[in-house]
């Protein structure tokens, strides 16, 4: 299907979110996949090059798995893309749960993107510092620090990248990237802020499965409370947040 008659899937939900519902999962999948590379086709064309957050989770791993498949990577010119990533655990870049790790391994290893182009945060230690040391990264590199696309899921307490409900992040106005305290983690985690989240020009929440159908419908269609629910506070009236949700995920939604 082209990207023309995918964008028929996108509609407007509310002043601050658009939904597009492409259909079962492997369908939504490649939904992202194209979404990700009309993006980074028309940035390469109008500035030379591509900036994107990257997320964890088990989505986003499966969306850079078919994205680096041999039907979609020549598309791409690998060498024009700057890879940062949305958050990161304190863990070593070659720990399992690192998201670094994962996506090294199921994509940018693979693919012709050179090491110089991939932002890794570093949160194993003296993370504060390592925060505002990714914050002048972002500044430099980032053009208005305005990333072309930040990728984002939802965890099932309505969390998104490591911005967990009730921790200090969630009140930060002033940083690009803050090391985040999450106690119901037993965690340091690394994260961007609301600020630089909600300024990108393409914002994209990948949300699949039906387990996460309860808190989509808490989180889109229940009472403002982003304290409760971070996710909540993405998108704003000039930089709305694309919700991409499949069938499952959806079943509650009443749409």
């Amino acid at each position: 299907m082209s990207f023309t008659n995918w964008l028929k899937c996108i509609k407007s939900f509310d002043a601050r979110r658009d939904l597009a519902l492409p259909g079962n999962y492997d369908q939504t999948i490649e939904f992202c996949v194209e979404y990700f590379i009309e993006q980074a086709r028309v940035s390469v064309i109008e500035k030379g090059f591509f900036t994107v957050a990257l997320s964890g989770g088990s989505t986003p791993k499966s969306i850079l798995k078919l994205l680096s498949s041999d039907q979609y990577s020549k598309r791409l010119e690998w060498d024009k893309i700057l890879f940062f990533f949305g958050d990161e655990r304190s863990v070593a870049p070659d720990n399992a749960d690192s998201n670094y790790k994962m996506a090294m391994d199921c994509a940018l290893s693979k693919l012709e993107v050179p090491q110089k182009n991939i932002f890794r945060m570093v949160v194993e230690s003296d993370a504060e510092n390592n925060a505002e040391a990714y914050e002048k990264l972002i500044e430099e590199k980032v053009p208005n620090n305005q990333f072309d696309l930040i990728m984002l899921g939802m965890g099932d307490d309505g969390h998104t990248a490591s911005l967990f409900p009730h921790t200090s992040a969630l009140e930060v106005s002033n940083r690009l990237v803050v090391a985040n305290e999450v106690p119901q983690k037993q965690t340091l985690r690394m994260t961007l802020t609301y600020t630089c989240i909600n300024q990108a020009h393409n914002i994209c929440f990948f949300v699949l499965g039906e387990n996460k159908a309860t808190t989509l419908k808490e989180v889109l269609k229940g009472p403002y409370l982003p304290l409760e629910h971070p996710s909540q506070k993405i998108g704003t009236n000039t930089h709305k947040a694309l919700w991409i949700i499949d069938q499952s995920a959806a079943t509650q939604l009443e749409l």
